[in-house]
């Protein structure tokens, strides 16, 4: 499969995608799936958002018990969630991918946005004190 059409490659989804991905595969809510491998749900959220990783020892407790190999979960190569029946990913997932991918752009660019904000906030309060 070239990565034009791998929707788990590092291209086209995170390694944040690809774990919530296995864990919605697995039937684990986060809140589960965080109990089961003993970190704090904001932990396990975190990592799901890509805003930070897993050790590498947790990284393997997440391949061993969504079924998956941490190769697939780093990179979407390897073996991953279950496909349909011609070896794709569904076209359910592949629309909900792009969807994420579409809101993290949105997040990504509101949140810039806001820093720009707080920071005209900041020089304006300062002129006025």
């Amino acid at each position: 499969m070239s990565d034009d059409t791998n929707w788990y490659s590092e291209d086209a989804a995170t390694f944040g995608d690809r774990l919530a991905t296995a864990r919605d595969s697995a039937g684990l809510s986060q809140k589960a799936m965080a109990e089961r491998i003993g970190v704090k749900l904001g932990t396990y959220r975190n990592w799901e958002d890509d805003a930070s990783e897993p050790r590498a020892n947790r990284l393997t407790l997440l391949a061993g018990m969504l079924g998956v190999s941490v190769r697939w979960l780093l990179t979407g190569e390897g073996e991953g969630p279950d496909l349909d029946e011609e070896g794709e990913v569904s076209a359910d997932v592949k629309t909900l991918l792009a969807q994420i991918r579409d809101v993290r752009v949105d997040m990504q660019k509101a949140t810039a946005k806001l820093g720009q904000l707080e920071k005209k906030l900041r020089k304006t309060l300062q002129a006025e004190a």
